[in-house]
């Protein structure tokens, strides 16, 4: 079984939105969402890998592989294109949630925003919290 490169790290939060993010937009919207995990995790916001900022952690073990280890439990990234939100569980429930987010995207694990104008706050809140639950729930979780 291959070793998850994507690891938590002391590496310097603040530091690494200043160099990563691509725009002024993106980096005052990066520390806006610093605020807002923390508000809602109560966690510290840590480096993950090169390029996620994750708050709290929890353990997994895949239904369909061997694969296993650490994971934030909700967190976000400033990328080039868009940033990428890791708030959502995947559960279908919780759709009725995304589709009122605002202007967005879907990958296979994460919500690609452009800018946090698009979104509507409070439910970006709320799913962050549905998926907090929901891990806990399932997973030990680590706030």
């Amino acid at each position: 079984m291959a070793e998850l490169k994507t690891k938590v790290h002391d590496g310097d939060v603040a530091e690494f939105i200043k160099s990563f993010a691509n725009s002024d937009e993106k980096i005052s919207d990066s520390f806006e969402l610093l605020k807002i995990m923390e508000d809602v995790t109560g966690s510290k916001p840590k480096m993950w890998g090169q390029s996620i900022i994750g708050f709290g952690k929890y353990h997994y073990k895949s239904d369909r592989s061997k694969q296993e280890g650490d994971w934030p439990v909700i967190g976000f990234s400033p990328r080039k294109q868009a940033i990428s939100l890791y708030v959502y569980s995947g559960l279908e429930e919780d759709l009725k949630i995304v589709n009122q987010l605002g202007k967005y995207t879907m990958g296979k694990g994460c919500i690609y925003i452009k800018k946090l104008a698009d979104i509507n706050i409070d439910v970006l809140k709320q799913l962050m919290q549905k998926t907090i639950q929901h891990l806990e729930c399932k997973f030990h979780t680590e706030r």
